[in-house]
């Protein structure tokens, strides 16, 4: 359980995560997170700089190939972070071009 007292918008990540088949539902403030045996890639988009990378960490567990369209939020608020993935084993791309990350 996260309860969140700062920032209003944290959990506007959660409907991505929930595409990799994570559950957790959200009442206000207050996340409640219930594991799961596994992670599915899917498709998803970086709505910010936190939510991208939480992003990011999902797929890196995640079965599959996925993209996370936006990254753009993850690149400009992270130095290197592909880098830092490659170098840590990660199978991990950024394109430029469309601002999306292939994990």
């Amino acid at each position: 359980m996260f309860t969140e007292n700062i920032f209003e918008n944290r959990y506007r990540h959660v409907p991505e995560l929930c595409r990799f088949g994570a559950d957790i539902s959200v009442v206000g403030r207050v996340a409640v997170v219930t594991g799961v045996n596994e992670l599915v890639a899917a498709p998803v988009t970086a709505t910010d700089l936190r939510g991208g990378a939480a992003l990011v960490a999902a797929a890196l567990g995640a079965r599959g190939v996925t993209t996370v369209y936006d990254a753009g939020h993850i690149v400009r608020g992270y130095d290197e972070f592909d880098r830092m993935l490659l170098s840590l084993g990660a199978d991990v791309s950024y394109d430029p071009e469309t601002l999306a990350s292939v994990v």
